[in-house]
């Protein structure tokens, strides 16, 4: 069985829905998961920030005007009347059900409740399509299934299980939607996996059910080896490797969501990600199987603030490194780059939250200088330990730009480098042409 999973973009019109039933109607057991339509979510956070304002006259106008961007879609998604009345009844009570927050408390959990809601429609809608063409389906709804631990992390067991016991409820079926991003939490409220979270879903999912694949479908027609929105001459990059492509997602492809590499490497389930627009593209597969050495991609990870540590008392000083490190530790920062000298460690981190208390409890070991508006530039590839010629290339093509911070050693997949984010435009571009266009 296949997973396959589509972005907003790719229904984000009666359009797009139309032309994915192109995509999944082919006979094949599958389990489609489907974000929210395109530009939903952020008129849900939008809907949410002005609850918590207590602004309810503003999100009651903001509500209205996204139930009449769907009563436009249902009117054209549709071909019989019934069909459009099945899913105007729908929708209404999705938006009713958002209107009772304009008369109420308004809360995390209830935010959690309201960020839900582009999901639940979208896969609903789209399920009602399919019965209007007579293709047979099953609607799995995603809060019976998937749940988070109190860690906030996926609790893979139970969602196994309990994926399970929904598809075994259907042994005839071989089409299955679901909805991505939404979750409950350890105590059954409704949660979520963050913005991005729909591709998490789509692994979570292949990864409890041992998919023979799992298909990410977006509007660019796999990672490219540069930020194509910055970059010209950027390619599709036909493989990469489990930790390539997670080195890139994290550090700022937007194709990927950072985390969601994890679960198909556990399980070795390859990812393809895919065209929606452009179908017949070969796309990106990552998987398991070895590159050849040599550099794939550059990405770039913008809003990074540097945090150094300038101590006396570091020289030939144990423990040094663990006290620095307890302190974001409390703080939950994970940090992003280190470097470190005989007096001195530098680190980066890309939540600026309790940044203050930080700075306030850092100056215990010493002089602390914070520089903001930084960006992680990385290059990632396959760079065997003691093989000469990656760092020479890296540098040569950088020999114009002031590099902050230098990230080197600690993986044969990944160099970063720190730069000011005003020159990060032009580190993208240089380093594109020094290490790809001369190829």
């Amino acid at each position: 069985m296949k997973v396959m999973k589509f972005g907003g973009t790719s229904v984000g019109s009666p359009q797009r829905m139309h032309a994915l039933i192109n995509l999944i109607n082919d006979g094949e057991p599958k389990i489609v998961v489907l974000s929210a339509m395109s530009g939903t979510t952020n008129a849900l956070v939008d809907i949410s920030q002005a609850l918590y304002r207590k602004e309810n006259d503003k999100a009651g106008e903001l509500i209205g005007t996204l139930y009449a961007k769907y009563q436009g879609v249902v009117d054209e998604l549709y071909a019989t009347e019934v069909s459009k009345q099945k899913a105007a009844e729908l929708i209404a009570t999705h938006f009713d059900y958002l209107q009772s927050f304009t008369r109420d408390l308004f809360t995390i959990n209830e935010e959690r409740a309201v960020l839900a809601q582009g999901e639940l429609i979208s896969t609903a809608l789209f399920q009602f399509l399919l019965e209007e063409k007579g293709i047979p389906s099953v609607l799995l709804p995603a809060l019976n299934f998937m749940r988070l631990n109190e860690n906030s992390e996926p609790d893979m067991a139970y969602i196994s299980e309990n994926l399970k016991l929904e598809l075994s409820k259907y042994p005839a079926s071989e089409l299955f939607i679901t909805q991505g991003y939404i979750s409950r939490n350890d105590f059954g409220e409704i949660d979520n996996l963050k913005r991005g979270g729909s591709d998490y879903t789509a692994t979570i999912v292949g990864a409890a059910i041992s998919a023979d694949e799992i298909q990410i479908w977006t509007d660019i027609d796999g990672m490219h080896n540069n930020d194509p929105r910055i970059v010209n001459k950027t390619f599709p990059i036909a493989k990469l490797t489990f930790d390539e492509a997670a080195e890139l997602a994290y550090f700022g492809a937007k194709i990927l969501h950072p985390t969601c590499i994890l679960p198909a490497k556990d399980q070795n389930i390859p990812v393809r990600l895919l065209n929606t627009m452009q179908p017949e593209a070969t796309g990106t597969l990552i998987s398991s199987e070895n590159q050849a050495e040599g550099f794939r991609a550059v990405a770039a990870k913008d809003g990074i603030t540097a945090i150094n540590i300038k101590s006396g008392r570091m020289l030939m000083a144990y423990g040094f490194l663990r006290a620095v490190f307890e302190v974001f530790e409390r703080y939950r920062k994970p940090i992003d780059m280190i470097t470190t000298s005989e007096v001195a460690v530098s680190v980066t981190i890309d939540n600026t939250d309790e940044l203050e208390n930080i700075v306030e409890e850092l100056k215990e070991f010493g002089t602390v200088n914070v520089d903001t508006d930084l960006s992680i530039v990385s290059i990632v590839g396959l760079f065997p330990a003691g093989k000469p010629g990656y760092a020479g290339a890296i540098f040569d093509s950088l020999r114009d730009i002031p590099v902050r911070m230098i990230s080197y050693g600690g993986s044969e997949n990944n160099i970063s480098i720190l730069v000011d984010t005003r020159l990060k435009k032009e580190t993208l571009m240089t380093l594109n042409e020094g290490l790809f266009e001369l190829e």
